[in-house]
């Protein structure tokens, strides 16, 4: 018993130890602007284990060098109640499992009726996965780029909804949106909202149309994809309906 609880001891120290960690990171991100995030570090190597070098467009650039368009276009697409909440939204994330669900007993049925019909193996549940709808808010997403891998398991969520509480307390929403801007992905190797808007419109992010802006907001949940399709319908659709509700998109102060 005694070594039982020793070892309970030390994995709850340990523990403690990782949450001061986070803290004492997130707490410096309020004077210091993070080099780079764990997300950018696993997608630089693999980067250069796919093409043997590194193309990489990043360039950190204050709030005021971020235009109000792409801030707008951003909240308007990702976090519609960014500036009202806690960091977490329980009714998304609810919404999100209950869609996640039914996608997933969509595919078991049709599994079901392709094995039946083919004899197949259960090998084509892997062909063929649900779609996985996130519910994560601007600050959930900045906690997990900054900090953790992109597994999906209860544990990593867990620890996600923490930094989500010490982002929220220790920095001021304008500032999460400012590290966010600076840091989250557009494509291969490029990251940050000036890289982007040079990338893709050769212009600075503070010189971004509405337009513009929205097109780089709707190409966020999956920017490598959009990458390549530049001239999607659905994109140039999607921009123009992020138009017009940015309008309504509040910005922190």
């Amino acid at each position: 018993m005694k070594k039982l609880l020793r070892v309970f001891c030390l994995l709850a120290l340990s523990l403690m130890a990782l949450q001061l960690f986070f803290l004492v990171k997130v707490f410096l991100m309020g004077v210091i602007a993070p080099q780079s995030t764990s997300f950018q570090r696993s997608e630089a190597w693999r980067i250069v284990l796919k093409q043997g070098e590194l193309p990489w467009r990043q360039e950190w650039v204050t709030d005021t060098n971020i235009s109000a368009s792409i801030k707008q276009a951003v909240i308007a697409s990702e976090d519609g109640d960014f500036i009202n909440h806690d960091g977490i939204e329980w009714g998304a994330i609810e919404s999100a499992w209950s869609k996640n669900a039914k996608a997933q007993e969509r595919a078991d049925k049709k599994l079901a009726k392709e094995q039946a019909k083919s004899k197949r193996t259960t090998a084509v549940a892997a062909e063929r996965p649900p779609k996985i709808v996130g519910g994560s808010t601007i600050t959930q997403q900045l906690a997990k780029n900054l900090f953790l891998s992109g597994e999906r398991n209860f544990v990593r969520k867990g620890q996600e909804f923490v930094i989500t509480q010490f982002l929220e307390l220790t920095l001021s929403k304008r500032q999460i949106l400012s590290i966010y801007l600076n840091n989250v992905e557009w494509g291969e190797g490029v990251f940050g909202a000036e890289a982007a808007a040079q990338h893709y419109f050769r212009k600075p992010a503070k010189q971004l149309s509405n337009y513009e802006s929205a097109r780089l907001a709707v190409m966020l949940p999956r920017p490598k994809f959009f990458e390549k399709l530049s001239g999607s319908a659905y994109l140039s659709g999607r921009a123009a309906s992020i138009v017009a509700r940015m309008q309504d998109a509040e910005l922190p102060d």
